[in-house]
């Protein structure tokens, strides 16, 4: 076991490589009464084809979400949940586009909470029956995502952003994707993707690493696995699919997405976190609560408070991305392509960015006083590679000019699409 400390920050992190290939890291907080655990898999929703050795291995859309659902469900009758609930954890889990996370926080009774996740987590149980129930639990999960606004006007947004990668599958999958799966393709996707070479634990709270290496390495008895290449056959250029695409609901009020497609940085790991801050800094400073702009269209009653920004890397695909109410998401559009020319000319104005830097490295701090948040970091810079407790520093070493440079390249009509959601049109009898 190794300890890196922070003392700048007044953290240390234990972590330990087991055998198996199973990667644990530790953030001891004693002065807290909660502490949180996250046992994770790479492997999402975007993971619907792979490469094992030399074959490239397809299954169906939705897999991973479904796979999901049905690690609670253990050999012996008995439900994971149920038992972590009955030792005062709060259990739950998430996929996303590329990863599987099982996560519990509790404030008593932790290693018996953290052995309970680990063996359900690695204990894969399935039958005709359990599987048939949960495609008719999950196929109603998925109708009701389709009647979902905010859920509809993403989905779009990713479609018409990229062409091909693989980012734009549906994390649940369809009714009929889901409908090919099959006890013997949930086990044979859970020894591929669940072998503790692609695993991560993290805990952070009151806790012993010791204990909880301990515990890892007692519990979680597979041997070390391949670990499976996400297929990379996917061509994508660096402009959108498409400039824009409408959608009509039942809504009563329009709503909106603009996408802005972004060129992940090839060298991945810490080169694609410095560009991830970077573009959450560019788009504070182009469209933040503060910036001109907003207070501009906010004034004009262009925008309300529904209006927002963020950066998503999910899969291997970087963007940033504005939502909000309105029927004028191609206007706004335009006025952020004109305001981004505007700012790459002036030079910019370094108080105003300072101000931003310094709300950022706040929020940062205030992160770090989560166990969740540490647990999360520490399982995306694993899974990610770059350096878990480097944001500090990587958004302290940023100047206006870098964001400057960032608009100038990326916002631009080329690079973005809008999403909308429109209320359905009457027709007059």
């Amino acid at each position: 076991m190794t300890c890196k400390e922070y003392p700048e920050l007044g953290e240390k992190i234990y972590s330990e490589v087991l055998d198996n290939g199973l990667a644990v890291f530790v953030m001891p907080k004693q002065d807290y009464v909660k502490t949180f655990a996250a046992f994770a898999t790479r492997y999402g929703g975007s993971d619907c084809r792979f490469k094992l050795g030399d074959e490239f291995v397809e299954t169906p859309e939705g897999i991973a979400h479904f796979l999901e659902h049905k690690m609670f469900d253990m050999p012996d009758g008995s439900d994971a949940m149920t038992a972590l609930s009955a030792l005062g954890a709060s259990p739950n889990a998430f996929t996303g586009p590329d990863s599987t996370c099982y996560i519990f926080s509790c404030t008593d009774n932790l290693e018996q909470s953290l052995r309970v996740l680990l063996s359900y987590v690695t204990t894969p149980y399935f039958t005709d029956a359990s599987v048939a129930k949960e495609q008719g639990i999950i196929g109603q999960e998925i109708r009701m995502c389709e009647d979902s606004p905010s859920h509809v006007v993403y989905e779009n947004l990713l479609k018409a952003m990229y062409a091909e990668h693989p980012v734009r599958i549906s994390v649940p999958g369809t009714v009929e994707s889901i409908a090919k799966i099959t006890p013997q393709t949930l086990y044979d996707c859970h020894k591929v993707f669940y072998n503790p070479s692609n695993m991560v634990l993290a805990v952070a709270g009151r806790v012993d690493p010791e204990a909880v290496i301990a515990a890892a390495r007692e519990v979680v008895t597979a041997e070390a696995g391949d670990v499976p290449v996400r297929d990379t056959g996917f061509s994508e250029g660096p402009f959108v699919s498409e400039s824009k695409t409408v959608r009509e609901m039942d809504v009563s009020i329009p709503n909106y997405m603009i996408g802005i497609k972004l060129d992940p940085d090839p060298a991945g790991g810490e080169a694609l976190f410095r560009q991830n801050l970077l573009a959450e800094l560019a788009m504070d400073y182009l469209a933040g609560p503060s910036s001109p702009l907003y207070i501009r269209l906010y004034e004009q009653g262009v925008i309300n408070d529904s209006f927002g920004f963020g950066v998503e890397e999910e899969a291997g695909a970087l963007f940033a991305y504005i939502s909000a109410e309105g029927d004028n998401g191609g206007d706004v559009a335009a006025e952020l392509v004109k305001e981004a020319r505007a700012l790459a000319s002036t030079g910019g104005d370094a108080e105003y960015f300072d101000g931003l830097k310094k709300s950022a490295i706040g929020g940062t701090l205030r992160m770090l006083n989560s166990p969740e948040s540490c647990c999360m970091l520490m399982v995306n810079g694993y899974f990610y590679g770059y350096e878990a407790m480097s944001e500090l520093d990587v958004i302290n070493s940023f100047a206006v000019s870098d964001v400057l440079g960032f608009l100038k390249e990326n916002v631009i009509p080329e690079k973005m699409t809008v999403s909308v959601i429109e209320p359905v049109k009457k027709v007059n009898a």
